[in-house]
């Protein structure tokens, strides 16, 4: 049964802490984390991924059971079979997709969450979750298309579009969104997540 935690900031409040703690099921020292910080390349969103990997050591995962994965060279399942919790960081989507493609970690990534690797998705990394990362375009500030895709079919780990960091200035344009998009789409707000365990869904915050 697949597993995720979609998220704005990650694991930034208690609620999206106990989520990500019924969802592993077993001990926090036990497990292991492969951490996807490759979407990350501004100094900002650098301090982001430092943040986000002490949230990981607060709840007591072993900093030798966090591996940290850059999408700068082929991934196979073998290099990467062994982890319990995927770890994607946010930053640019259409550089995360990009490199996700061409390392294809997209494909890997499908097969581990098959097998009930929990995801968990931070800003871009929970845009690329979904069936399309068109929004990512449209936020404010939007991302830059810097790698020059045309093609924004997502990973499909989730039949829905997520739009996080969701605040009342992006109302409009979300809703214009919604009238032409063929997938649901769902707001997250910086204090909010969504939980998907097989066909169930829910939102925490």
């Amino acid at each position: 049964m697949q597993k995720l935690l979609l998220t704005s900031t990650g694991l930034s409040n208690k609620t999206l802490v106990q989520a990500f703690l019924e969802l592993i099921s077993k001990p926090v020292v036990t497990i292991t984390v492969l951490f996807i910080p490759t979407a990350s390349q501004s100094h900002v969103e650098l301090e982001y991924v430092k943040e986000s990997k002490q949230e990981l050591f607060d709840l007591g995962v072993r900093k030798d059971h966090l591996k940290v994965l850059q999408l700068d060279h082929t991934v196979t399942l073998e290099d990467v079979d062994d982890v319990d919790v995927i770890y994607v960081c946010g930053g640019n989507t259409f550089y995360l997709l990009d490199r996700m493609r061409k390392s294809r970690f997209d494909t890997v990534v499908k097969s581990l969450v098959a097998k009930d690797v929990v995801y968990i998705g931070v800003s871009a990394g929970s845009i690329v979750a979904g069936p399309s990362i068109e929004i990512a375009g449209m936020g404010i500030p939007p991302d830059e298309n810097d790698v020059a895709m045309n093609d924004f079919t997502g990973l499909g780990l989730v039949d829905f579009v997520v739009t996080p960091h969701y605040c009342k200035a992006e109302k409009e344009m979300v809703q214009r969104y919604k009238k032409v998009s063929k997938y649901e789409v769902v707001t997250l707000t910086d204090s909010q997540g969504i939980v998907v365990e097989g066909k169930r869904r829910r939102l925490v915050s």
